[in-house]
């Protein structure tokens, strides 16, 4: 489909699935690089729900024993960020003295991966790291270094391949950006 329409909005094809993929084995390149002969288990945290589909394909390209957990964390309502980040969920996997691999749909702002990122040291882990699939960089102004970063996109509203307009959209395997 090159258009799709959710609730009032219409949005076109804007990342196809091969450009995804690519971007994703990337960014597994790079982690499986920087963790080749790890002798302890790193916990990859998925944060819900937007980063399902790229976690879930990023964690069975890792060839290095590790571990897999989820936090749902929300900022957003409609197509603008709230500001606010909600913690709906907890950690589902203990992270005390393990290293961290805090994997994120998409980066803007940058609020939620800042609450993220203090919330994993909070409970205890020994090291951080940030992996996003998209990032919007004329708006991210955070000092929190991104780790891995699979694409860098414009400051356009998006759905797909797990990122949501009001919970629809999820379950393309394109990504589409808002038809003005």
């Amino acid at each position: 489909m090159e258009k799709i329409h959710l609730h009032d909005k219409t949005f076109r094809k804007f990342i196809l699935h091969d450009r995804i993929e690519q971007a994703i084995s990337e960014v597994a390149d790079k982690i499986n690089h920087d963790f080749e002969g790890c002798t302890d288990v790193p916990v990859v945290i998925c944060t819900l729900n937007g980063a399902l589909p790229f976690t879930g394909e990023l964690f069975t390209r890792l060839s290095f024993p590790c571990e897999l957990g989820s936090v749902k964390l929300s900022s957003y309502r409609g197509t603008s960020s709230t500001g606010t980040v909600l913690t709906l969920q907890g950690l589902t996997e203990e992270v005390r003295g393990k290293r961290v691999i805090a994997c994120e749909d998409i980066v803007d702002t940058g609020n939620t991966i800042l609450a993220l990122r203090e919330l994993l040291l909070a409970n205890g882990a020994s090291e951080v790291r940030i992996c996003t699939m998209l990032l919007k960089p004329e708006i991210y102004d955070k000092d929190v270094k991104l780790d891995y970063v699979g694409m860098e996109i414009p400051n356009d509203f998006i759905v797909g391949f797990g990122l949501d307009y009001n919970g629809l959209g999820r379950n393309t395997k394109d990504i589409y950006v808002l038809d003005k």
